[in-house]
């Protein structure tokens, strides 16, 4: 009997992935096919190009698909941007008869009540995570379910974006005749990919590093504490060696592969590349050590702002595990020794783990956010998702039909 598929697309800045998998017998996902493709008409995690966007985001899809040999109707959609911001929140219920035990229900309407919080009307809820619960004053209990109380408190973080943000996302996906299972936020995703269940334990901050954005998960005691999305990212460490080398963009990204560095003290000196460069000659030498010392300068300050973000959810003290880098920007040489210096915390670089299949196509931490929207997907019934999007009547809904129809019938 063949094992259901199920689907995630990562909307990122620089990229998009989509990613189709299967659940194996052993609650392992099996990777059947993936599409990767330029990103267009999306800026910092926001799109500002609604048609560009959209054919994109087709464009990868229909990579996966043919890769995969299967349609993908439905997906779930990792986002970001710097309109997403997060807080904490406590649902309180009385429980109808306390000589019965703690039921599914109770937490339900606790988790409910937690939901109702007072956002601005251009913001939405898009996740509400369990922290933990509180029993009759008795603090920091894991799990309710069977226990006796009167009163039921959940405390939980709240999660929200920009309403018109949301939209316009869920415009793109389903223009390209993909409907949206759920949408999961960045740093959430990659943080069930890239980190360990112990470092979350112990406590740990993720920091998943995009094209035009940073994202930030702070864990303390396994739970999620402070949510945030900085913009800045790896198109800013380009743009940098773009301005102080004097080279073309596609210069500056291959020199920031090939022989970038986050610290310019470990580089020699006397070592030099050549790349191509403005200019009438079209070919320039130049030190490695000054291209470290460009990036380093941005990783820095990078780093101080997540720095700043991180004393703003916990204790430092708190967070025994340290950091967890991830994301395409994590690929740049030393940026973990140079994360350890700046934020005094241990710094690994992350990647996705634990997969099947096609597994070595996704083993870089730029990966990690679309990995963990396959795992986050799984976890559904244990944490509430922003629910399924309605169907919309009128043109934008009979779009996204024909769209749908076009892409059961029509071969590619």
């Amino acid at each position: 009997m063949a094992q259901p598929t199920f689907a995630a697309i990562d909307i990122g800045s620089t990229k998009i992935c989509t990613v189709v998998a299967e659940v194996t017998d052993g609650s392992e996902i099996r990777i059947l096919g993936v599409g990767v493709g330029p990103s267009q008409g999306i800026t910092r995690g926001m799109v500002d190009n609604i048609h560009a966007a959209m054919e994109a985001i087709s464009s990868s899809v229909q990579r996966a698909e043919r890769a995969a040999g299967v349609r993908i109707l439905s997906a779930h959609v990792g986002f970001t941007g710097p309109h997403i911001s997060s807080m904490g929140s406590r649902g309180i219920v009385a429980i109808s008869d306390p000589r019965q035990p703690i039921s599914e229900s109770d937490t339900d309407r606790a988790l409910e009540s937690a939901r109702i919080v007072n956002i601005p009307n251009n913001r939405e809820v898009v996740h509400v995570v369990p922290r933990y619960y509180v029993v009759d004053g008795q603090d920091h209990v894991t799990n309710a379910l069977g226990m006796f109380g009167s009163r039921l408190d959940m405390e939980t973080h709240v999660v929200t974006a920009g309403s018109s943000a949301v939209q316009n996302i869920l415009r793109c996906v389903e223009g390209a005749g993909v409907h949206v299972d759920s949408l999961i936020v960045g740093p959430l995703a990659a943080a069930e990919a890239a980190a360990e269940r112990e470092e979350l334990q112990h406590g740990a901050v993720l920091i998943d590093i995009g094209g035009g954005a940073t994202d930030i998960a702070v864990f303390v005691r396994g739970t999620l504490v402070h949510t945030a999305v900085l913009p800045v990212g790896g198109a800013q460490m380009t743009g940098d060696l773009v301005v102080a080398l004097r080279v073309p963009q596609p210069a500056a990204e291959q020199a920031k592969i090939a022989h970038g560095h986050a610290l310019a003290s470990l580089v020699d000196e006397y070592d030099h590349v050549e790349i191509d460069a403005f200019g009438a000659e079209g070919r320039k030498e130049i030190p490695k050590r000054f291209i470290a010392q460009v990036l380093q300068a941005r990783c820095e300050e990078l780093l101080e702002m997540v720095r700043a973000e991180v004393r703003r959810g916990a204790q430092t003290e708190l967070l025994a595990a340290g950091a967890v880098l991830t994301g395409g920007g994590a690929a740049v040489r030393g940026l973990d020794l140079l994360a350890e210096e700046v934020l005094e915390l241990p710094a690994r670089i992350g990647r996705p783990r634990h997969l099947a299949g096609l597994s070595d196509l996704l083993n870089d931490p730029a990966y990690s956010t679309s990995v963990g929207l396959l795992r986050w997907a799984l976890r559904e019934q244990e944490i509430m998702l922003r629910p399924a999007p309605r169907r919309r009547r009128g043109v934008g809904g009979l779009f996204r039909k024909v769209a749908q129809l076009m892409r059961v019938v029509l071969p590619q």
